[in-house]
């Protein structure tokens, strides 16, 4: 395989040579910083404690992933009440509301929490508007954990719109009191319409000093901006219920360009490739790399022989652990120190 750029590899350029039955790999794709987190939090704590270790939902939202831990000794639940009490037991990445923690406490769970960093920091913006005396509007998807999570930080002052038209018919007590925020794993595209249809309904809305979409999403999304004009097809791996996986088909076929969403090589139908002369491959945050190593092999059987790793940008985010890990690999005999992922 070879690693090339957009520059290199001729991408963007009207005069470029399109080779027949290649490959074109994304990158940046596949696991984000927060993914490897919480799975490094699971996997240590199995190492660490020993199974088995109950999870809140799925840790991320890949089936691959989590029929993997399920096999370690991993327990996957839908709510604590299936926990036994003073268990231990992992939040997943995409948070979880003062509810859930509270019933935890009341069960004297032992609680370890996976909350990417980067969902902490919505819930944090959250907490202080609210104080703040503002009413907020959450940007999302209302069945999303994510936005269940963040919502339920104050959940009598916030109200979640996942369209323009439920901007249009917002009513809140005081117009030039209003904030907005927004999931981490929207489009960029959805996000800014959303944010524009908010802006003028409020003209004094506030909102985050920074964006509130997370620096993997946003740049896979762009990965497949820069390339997908240059394919016939792009494929992206990642599970049905996995959010940011579903926005980069989305992405892809606002560009005219076809696109499927694949939780493996054996989704992948023959006659899709009908025609297809160059397929691009992207991967959601959470899916795992082997997956899609599975689906280039598959398309070099089918007789894409070149394939192309193209670098849209570079990507070298980390997160540390959560404290209540950090102290149990401290504390483990040294034969039983388990190593993060890299």
């Amino acid at each position: 395989m070879n690693t090339t750029t957009l520059d290199t590899l001729g991408l963007g350029h009207d005069d470029t040579a399109i080779a027949t039955k290649r490959v074109l790999l994304l990158k940046p794709r596949g696991f984000c910083a927060g993914v490897v987190r919480a799975i490094d939090i699971v996997q240590i704590a199995l190492e660490t404690f020993g199974a088995p270790i109950y999870v809140r939902k799925e840790i991320v939202h890949n089936s691959y992933v989590v029929t993997d831990l399920a096999k370690k000794g991993a327990i996957f639940v839908t709510e604590l009440d299936e926990v036994p009490e003073g268990a231990r037991v992992i939040y997943s990445a995409h948070g979880v509301a003062p509810a859930v923690r509270e019933h935890a406490a009341e069960r004297k769970l032992k609680v370890i929490d996976a909350t990417c960093p980067l969902v902490t920091k919505v819930h944090l913006e959250a907490i202080k508007f609210s104080k703040q005396g503002y009413s907020l509007v959450l940007v999302g998807h209302r069945d999303h954990e994510e936005v269940e999570g963040t919502q339920g930080e104050a959940p009598l002052v916030t109200q979640v719109v996942s369209t323009v038209e439920e901007v249009n018919a917002l009513v809140v007590p005081d117009p030039n009191k209003v904030a907005y925020l927004t999931q981490t794993t929207l489009s960029l595209d959805e996000a800014r319409h959303m944010i524009d249809a908010l802006k003028r309904k409020f003209p004094n809305i506030a909102g985050p000093h920074a964006q509130d979409i997370c620096y993997a999403t946003e740049n896979r999304q762009v990965a497949v901006k820069k390339v997908a004009h240059e394919a016939d097809l792009v494929l992206v791996v990642g599970s049905k219920n996995s959010s940011n996986s579903n926005r980069l088909v989305e992405v892809s076929k606002n560009l005219g360009t076809h696109s499927y969403l694949i939780d493996s090589a054996d989704a992948i139908q023959a006659d899709w490739l009908e025609g297809v002369n160059t397929v691009a491959v992207t991967a959601g945050a959470s899916a795992p790399e082997v997956l899609v190593q599975h689906v280039v092999d598959y398309l070099q059987k089918m007789g894409y022989g070149s394939v192309d790793e193209v670098e849209v940008m570079p990507e070298n985010v980390r997160f540390g652990l959560p404290p209540e890990i950090v102290q149990a690999i401290a504390s483990a005999p040294p034969t039983q120190k388990a190593t993060p992922q890299k």
